[in-house]
């Protein structure tokens, strides 16, 4: 290890061990003065600007955490990426041993298991800034520390954690998740994989084949899902790998994909594989559990992982911009490529601000939880799984941001950018697979909404108390004062509130309508949940400026500003398009017209803002900075 790389890691191990007690006592303070909202109550409470945390907000541990990984990135994973396109697996696993190396692979990990013990933000923080090199590291990196190295962290019992984890967490091992199979997609709980228990009681025989499995080609440990007898729900197992004793583990070739091409992706056969009952993971039974929540995390640590590559692909697409000439102008002088980088930057500033919102939110639910006498494991399931739908949100709206965005690259460099010699096209290939892995695109949406309704039965959100009100807001006479919209953000908070009432209104009566029936109409949920979704996002990025102008000014945000009405406008007019298409496919007559009216009362501004104006002012910042500078 270069002394360099030694020196940061120590600095950053003694900052947080003098500042461990410290940071607790801050971090309970301040949870005790805000009201720390549960997952989905943000659509039927008031957040406060104040309340949310920023990468505006990151400690001085953080950033030097940030610093090193960019580091990281730039010298290991950048500067070889070539050799990453060429399908260089080995140099896949050798840059995987240098971030083991240099504790970027324990940054979530219990100190107790030889990590760093960092909270949930530089866990995110982490993942967003080491992946943007590459997809083929990002992929190896998450299926690592996730789904890898989580489950037995969560969910083992001593002894696994004591065995497994300080060598995964150093990256002496590598980890592998097996759950899906050929006929065992979306559909996790209905893979065929068997588990029979030996005559003597003491091992289980598994069998059955596992494909899309990430790391296959070097890993040590596997998490096998396997279903014991007719048991309703699958069994997670602690499966050790070792290729000079297979112990009946057969690996297929190396899948040729569109992008993450040195990624090791193989399918994964077992015949008689012989793993201890000690090595089960929690129950059995408890298969199902473990893969929803470890896909909870890995949902908001993929949004995180998309991130850095939407400020690389703007970087490199406004430099070009700049640089190559059309009718003797740069185009980035033109309307319709401002127009582009306006957009490309408005998301990317979007996705930055919903991810470390939702990322602080669950690291305080976990504290509090800590505080009121859980384990850390019991801590930290309970914490990621309480904002489950923001998780889902956020792997929906930043896997299809990062894929437009590097559709727009690609445009920016026109004939150019489909050339493998130019950085977009990889991107862009790169980018696909995040709308499909942690759960499709599709099935977080209807997840998304049907989680909020459960949690509405439970008690946990009000929505029945709101929608009704939306429902007689309705049948009222709307006022009609001009309200006074003269403070920052006035009228688009406003606008915020009534989106809210949007997704209400509709919400409310599909399920008036279709009760437990509501989960067979999966367009009318998704529909629903894109609706949900803007409004997190849009109201993630108001109260990010908003926040920072309080502490700065309006005039230092203003491009912040810009960017913040922009996405509003976008998310209003995706909003009036998803409510009027929910509403005329469930809602008929006097009931159909009442809401139309009410989602034209609801979508309408006072004051609509002058949008080629914004675009203007946000890409004329990024052309002048040269860069993505938010």
């Amino acid at each position: 290890m270069c002394w360099n790389w030694s020196r940061c890691l120590w600095r950053i191990r003694i900052f947080k061990l003098k500042k461990e007690k410290q940071d607790y006592i801050v971090v309970m303070e301040a949870t005790q003065e805000k009201e720390l909202l549960r997952g989905g109550q943000f659509l039927v409470k008031e957040t406060k600007c104040e309340d949310v945390f920023t990468p505006e907000d990151f400690s001085e541990e953080q950033t030097m955490m940030k610093e090193a990984v960019m580091e990281f990135n730039e010298r290991e994973i950048i500067a070889h990426k070539t050799r990453f396109e060429a399908k260089d697996y080995a140099l896949t696993e050798e840059v995987m041993r240098k971030a083991g190396e240099l504790g970027f692979l324990g940054v979530a990990v219990p100190e107790a298991y030889g990590g760093l013990g960092m909270g949930f933000v530089s866990t995110c923080l982490t993942c967003d800034y080491i992946s943007s090199g590459t997809g083929s590291f990002s992929t190896a990196f998450g299926a690592h520390t996730g789904i890898g190295t989580m489950p037995i962290t969560l969910y083992g019992t001593e002894a696994q954690k004591q065995k497994y984890v300080p060598k995964l967490a150093s990256g002496e091992w590598f980890g592998a998740y097996c759950l899906t199979e050929p006929g065992a997609g979306s559909d996790a709980n209905s893979g065929k994989t068997t588990a029979e228990l030996s005559a003597d009681g003491k091992s289980y025989k598994i069998n059955g084949q596992k494909m899309w499995i990430s790391n296959a080609g070097f890993c040590s440990v596997m998490i096998v899902f396997a279903r014991i007898e007719n048991d309703k729900n699958i069994t997670g197992f602690i499966v050790e790998y070792d290729e000079d004793n297979p112990n009946g583990i057969t690996l297929g070739e190396e899948e040729h994909k569109l992008g993450i091409r040195a990624s090791s992706t193989r399918q994964v056969f077992f015949n008689d594989t012989e793993v201890p009952v000690e090595n089960m993971l929690a129950g059995r039974g408890e298969g199902f559990k473990i893969a929803m929540n470890a896909l909870n995390v890995g949902r908001i640590k993929l949004a995180a992982a998309c991130l850095d590559s939407q400020r690389r692909i703007i970087t490199t697409g406004v430099q070009y911009a700049t640089e190559r000439k059309q009718f003797k102008t740069p185009i980035a002088d033109f309307g319709a490529i401002k127009m582009k980088l306006a957009k490309m930057a408005t998301d990317a500033y979007a996705g930055e601000s919903a991810t470390y919102r939702a990322a602080k939110n669950i690291e305080d639910r976990i504290a509090l939880r800590e505080a009121a006498g859980n384990t850390h494991q019991e801590a930290e399931l309970k914490g990621v799984e309480e904002y489950a739908i923001e998780c889902s949100i956020l792997k929906v709206a930043v896997s299809e941001d990062v894929q437009n965005c590097a559709d727009e690259g690609i445009q920016i460099f026109g004939g150019m950018g489909f050339s493998e010699e130019t950085p977009m096209e990889a991107a862009w290939r790169d980018a696909r697979i995040a709308r499909i892995y942690e759960g499709t695109n599709e099935i977080n949406r209807m997840l998304s909404v049907g989680m909020l309704v459960k949690k509405a039965m439970k008690g946990h959100v009000d929505l029945l108390g709101p929608a009704t009100a939306v429902q007689n807001e309705l049948m009222g006479i709307p006022s009609f004062e001009t309200p006074d919209y003269s403070e920052l953000f006035s009228e688009e908070k406003a606008m915020i509130t009534k989106l809210k009432k949007v997704f209400l209104m509709v919400a409310g009566a599909a399920v008036q309508k279709f009760g437990p029936e509501m989960e067979k109409h999966q367009q009318l949920l998704i529909a629903a949940s894109d609706i949900l979704i803007e409004i997190y996002m849009a109201e993630s990025a108001i109260l990010r400026t908003e926040k920072n102008a309080k502490r700065t000014s309006e005039k230092e945000q203003s491009v912040q500003i810009a960017m913040s009405k922009l996405y509003l406008y976008n998310a209003v007019n995706i909003i009036e398009d998803k409510g009027k298409e929910s509403i005329i496919s469930f809602a008929e007559g006097d009931e159909q017209r009442m809401m139309l009216m009410g989602l034209k009362r609801f979508t309408k501004y006072t004051n609509y803002p002058d949008i080629v104006d914004l675009r203007n002012e946000i890409a004329d910042k990024v052309k002048a900075e040269n860069k993505y500078c938010f």
